[in-house]
């Protein structure tokens, strides 16, 4: 009795479950259509996406698209997310909780001396970057960037700073992120 007694307290951990509240991302596609001078959307959509099986976040070498996007012209880009592993559209979990997530746009494209501004243009009026508008400078002075796309979960969206899609101190506003991934751009 004293040894069954004894592996049952054995088994039992005093130590906290420790709970991840971040999403596992396995598929980001960043889906672009021309905006003409009116804003009209026009032409096909053009898809770019990254992946990896395991998880953006935590898989060893996710596969990233090449961006390749015209110089002067103005797009409409709509951001999808999805966990394949267990069949989740994690862009209605963002679109749900929009005052809890927003998307912000880094890297060289957007920083420095860019090549790419973004605008939110989110139907819901809050700041998320599941829509928005990508303006490509028509004389940039280099053909390749990086861009830089962060999602931040949490965050306190009213932090100084935070309105801009571009704001690279954005870990300042708090929260953490959901995904981290840059991908090659090319102008055209």
């Amino acid at each position: 009795m004293a040894l069954l007694a004894l592996s049952f307290t054995a088994c039992e951990s005093d130590d906290p479950v420790i709970e991840n509240d971040g999403e596992v991302i396995t598929d980001v596609i960043l889906n672009f259509q021309e905006l003409d001078a009116t804003g009209n959307l026009v032409g096909a959509v053009t898809t770019f996406s990254a992946s990896d099986p395991q998880g953006i976040e935590v898989g060893a070498t996710p596969t990233i698209d090449d961006v390749t996007l015209t110089k002067g012209k103005t797009y409409q880009l709509n951001i999808e997310v999805r966990n394949s592993i267990e069949n989740e559209d994690i862009t209605e979990e963002i679109l749900e909780e929009a005052d809890e997530h927003q998307f912000f746009f880094l890297g060289t494209a957007f920083v420095g001396s860019p090549v790419l501004t973004y605008q939110y243009d989110d139907l819901s009026g809050e700041l998320i970057g599941v829509q928005g508008i990508v303006t490509v400078a028509a004389s940039p002075g280099f053909n390749t960037a990086n861009m830089r796309i962060v999602l931040r979960h949490d965050l306190d969206k009213n932090f100084p700073g935070a309105t801009n899609p571009s704001f690279e101190n954005f870990v300042q506003a708090g929260g953490e992120s959901d995904l981290d991934i840059t991908f090659p751009l090319i102008l055209n």
